[in-house]
């Protein structure tokens, strides 16, 4: 029953609210879309053009910075996709596609804020003071911003992990719990065949032909002419 529900064709039922946490995940992606793409655009100049030091310390634009912008494209293609099908084409909503394309999102969101987050952290102490030489060099601010940017990230992209993780365990329960699912909405696609009910025909009287009674035709003979009666003689 539950797997005949997942695999099923159409928006299941389930609560209103899921809907606004897909639009939650959306409009947190895009701002850690934009904070991905600050972090990118940072130019530190002779250090990344070191690779085994920028390697070593994780220089941003290399890592967890595109790591983010990537899983935030993910993310309006999944949850805004599914989001648009189940609105205007919720016959078009296959379950097990958005099943799966779910758990990924779940994996890279949790593998982009706990880098970020690692880098933010990495960057703002001790190793910035080592790579950089002081604190308060000309070259420091720009890993300062760079943290500070994937810090943003991490901490919305825990938000947007969480959120993830509580639409998918809805929205699985919804199609376990779907047991009409492949009676109702597939046979509303046409992929099962609905049998008609049975129309007893009406039934007619038969109206048999009344023949004539064949009275039996009695021949009429003429009648037999009278012959005059003898004359009767006197005895001798």
């Amino acid at each position: 029953m539950g797997v005949r529900g997942l695999i099923a064709v159409g928006v299941p039922p389930q609560a209103v609210w899921l809907l606004w946490v897909k639009v939650a995940i959306l409009v947190l992606s895009l701002i850690v879309l934009a904070m991905g793409a600050w972090a990118v655009s940072i130019d530190f100049g002779a250090y990344t053009a070191n690779s085994l030091t920028s390697a070593y310390y994780g220089i941003p634009g290399t890592g967890a910075g595109g790591m983010v912008i990537f899983i935030a494209i993910l993310s309006f293609i999944v949850y805004g996709g599914a989001l648009a099908l189940e609105i205007f084409a919720p016959h078009f909503f296959y379950r097990i596609v958005a099943f799966i394309g779910y758990i990924f999102s779940m994996i890279f969101w949790l593998s982009a804020w706990a880098w970020s987050a690692s880098l933010a952290a990495l960057w703002s102490s001790t190793y910035t003071r080592l790579f950089v030489g002081s604190s308060d060099g000309p070259e420091s601010k720009k890993f300062k911003d760079a943290s500070a940017a994937l810090a943003v990230c991490a901490g919305l992209g825990a938000v947007v992990w969480i959120l993830t993780i509580v639409h998918f365990v809805f929205f699985t329960l919804a199609c376990f719990r779907d047991t009409e699912a492949g009676n109702v909405h597939q046979a509303e696609l046409g992929q099962v065949k609905q049998e008609a009910p049975y129309q007893q025909q009406p039934q007619y009287p038969v109206q048999q032909q009344a023949y004539p009674v064949q009275q039996p035709q009695v021949q009429a003979f003429p009648q037999q002419q009278a012959y005059p009666q003898q004359q009767a003689y006197p005895a001798q």
